[in-house]
């Protein structure tokens, strides 16, 4: 990473022969879904299928990153496949993949598939007295699993249930303590059927939490926060979120600073997931968060924010983390935490249309009511 941001630099033609040492990226443009998608699929040369998110692409940008800038090219999906064809072999290898990477279906040990007309909306659950958005509101077992329970009823797919704060400045807790604040959660909302997740960073709390019937960890370390964290999850058969962040949550707002930010963090989770396959996770185990607020400035997270669909090229489904971040507040007349929900909305469905297929809020019903709209708006097979 450097402390200086690259120039970033459009261009009309693509290369014939990007330099050697060139890394090149992949985001999917102009995406469609429901009938739209299916009818351009029908035609190869029109459209590629993006992952599991059932959107289809008409366009992509290629990003050219090289030493000291990154060049952007814009072409049709024809044009991509042409373009590849006569690349280089070790190129043509690497666009190949990228490819295969954006188009391909991961599974998934979900609720539900995902690419099903809608994101699922994962309902955050904090048993702190400290998280920045709603700390001590459901700090006791009894308050929290009564608030996991109205967020399904008002349609949450799943719980993210955490007991440690990792806002921006928040001390570390002790994970004996961690795990008495979650667990008496888990264990009731698991015994409603309720598909868990474990926030949390660290391998025995994660070992915990499973054992008492969480499906997925949600580690804002992408799972190097504990050296057990790996092997914990890796034993366990359970889904994995890895989440992006530059740092620990005490110095991650301290001078955060990217080549450009996007990029950066694709690599950053490109190479977690490697390192998660090669301890025995398979990638269909595995989603990623680009970490929207975890060590990026409010420009670094506009900018991964408007190339969301970029992190499709990991192969892997894309959770979305924006609600009531700091970012929002800034961007408007810095409203508190709770009154940031029309801002969150905003940033999520934006998330959505790229493909994101979870987004990760504390205001369910809104967020329910609005996929609703975008459902019979995008995927109804009539019109009214």
């Amino acid at each position: 990473m450097s402390g200086d941001p690259l120039p970033l630099e459009a261009r009309a033609d693509l290369p014939a022969q990007p330099p050697e040492q060139a890394r090149i990226y992949l985001r999917p443009l102009a995406l469609q879904g429901g009938g739209a998608a299916r009818r351009l699929l029908d035609q190869s040369d029109l459209a590629i299928p993006i992952g599991g998110t059932g959107l289809a692409a008409t366009a992509v940008e290629i990003l050219v990153r090289e030493t000291d800038r990154i060049a952007c090219f814009v072409t049709g999906v024809a044009g991509l496949r042409d373009w590849i064809a006569q690349s280089q072999p070790a190129r043509r290898a690497r666009l190949a993949r990228l490819l295969d990477m954006l188009t391909a279906r991961p599974a998934s040990l979900l609720p539900r598939p995902l690419g099903e007309a809608r994101s699922l909306v994962m309902g955050v659950v904090n048993v702190t007295p400290d998280s920045f958005s709603d700390g001590g509101d459901f700090a006791t077992p009894d308050a929290a699993i009564a608030k996991g329970r109205a967020m399904i009823a008002e349609g949450a797919d799943l719980l993210d249930i955490g007991g440690e704060s990792t806002r921006p400045g928040a001390r570390p807790v002790d994970p004996g303590e961690e795990a008495a604040r979650v667990l008496p959660v888990i264990e009731a909302l698991a015994g409603d059927g309720v598909p868990i997740s474990i926030d949390t960073r660290n391998a025995s709390t994660m070992h915990w939490a499973i054992a008492a019937g969480a499906r997925l960890v949600n580690d804002v370390s992408a799972l190097t926060h504990d050296p057990h964290a790996i092997r914990t999850v890796a034993d366990s058969g359970v889904g994995v979120v890895l989440m992006h962040s530059q740092s620990d949550p005490q110095t991650m707002q301290r001078d955060p600073t990217y080549g450009f930010a996007p990029l950066d963090v694709f690599d950053a989770l490109e190479e977690r997931i490697e390192a998660c396959v090669a301890h025995g996770i398979g990638r269909d185990r595995i989603i990623v968060d680009p970490g929207i607020g975890f060590g990026k400035t409010i420009h670094h997270n506009l900018a991964i924010l408007e190339r969301l669909a970029l992190f499709h090229g990991l192969g892997c489904p894309i959770l979305l983390g924006v609600s009531r971040k700091s970012f929002i507040g800034k961007l408007s007349r810095g409203e508190a935490p709770k009154e940031r929900g029309p801002g969150s909305l905003a940033a999520a469905l934006d998330g959505i249309a790229q493909g994101a297929g979870i987004v990760r809020v504390h205001d369910v019903a809104a967020m329910a009511q609005a996929l609703a709209v975008i459902r019979a708006i995008h995927w109804s097979e009539t019109v009214l």
